[in-house]
Formats: C-alpha cells, structure tokens, sequence
C-alpha cells in the first residue's frame, strides 16, 4: 500500500525555521519526482516547490524562493522541506505528493499520491 507521512509541522515565530519530512512506504521512492503544496486558510492548494527523482531539477515557487530548500535522501525513502526566514503567510497545512511521471510539475494533477498534511503555524 502507497503511503505518504508528512512529519515535522508545528508553530514557529516569524523568522524562525521548520523542516518537514516525508517519508513514503509501499514503493520506491527514488525514481519519481517529490513536490510540496500548502492549503492556508481560506485558500485552495498551491504549490510550494519539487523536485526530479535525482534532486537535480527543483521547481519553486516564487513566494518560497531563497527561503525554502528541498532534499532528498532516497536511501530513507524520505523528502525533506527546509523552510527558513518564516512569515505569518507561511501558515498553512503543507502536503507532500509524489508523481509518477517523475514531472517535478507545479500542477497538482500531476501528482498521483498524496499524504495527509502538516501544520505550519507561524505567529507575528
């Protein structure tokens, strides 16, 4: 069974720095591309960024650009989201997902597997 399991959300001040992870089972994880969404209040999902099987194409947004990093160890079977220099329009449940066309795609149609989300609360 394909399972994704985002970990590592919590609250943060303004400026501080979140890592999250996702780890999947139930397939290798190594061969497709990872991208990151978040759904903040309010407002439908957005991509965040995404990277190719081989982590060397990333696709970001431009809101996360220079702020955001992702990282892959794919002997974990794990994809890490490092957010830095927060700000309060970070807040959101971010969700990773996985596509099996290994498209690092900003199109959430792409993606064929989802996990469950994380909150990130960031406060002013």
């Amino acid at each position: 069974q394909v399972q994704l399991v985002e970990s590592g959300g919590g609250l943060v001040q303004a400026g501080g720095s979140l890592r999250l992870s996702c780890a999947a089972s139930g397939f290798t994880f190594s061969t497709y591309a990872v991208g990151w969404f978040r759904r903040a209040p309010g407002k439908e999902r957005e991509f965040v960024l995404a990277t190719s099987w081989s982590g060397k194409i990333i696709v970001y947004a431009d809101s996360v650009k220079g702020r955001f990093t992702i990282s892959r160890d794919n002997a974990k079977n794990t994809v890490y989201l490092q957010m830095n220099s927060l700000t309060p329009e970070d807040t959101a449940v971010y969700y990773c997902a996985v596509a099996l066309s290994n498209s690092p795609t900003r199109a959430s149609s792409g993606y064929d597997y989802w996990g469950q989300g994380t909150q990130v609360t960031v406060s002013s």
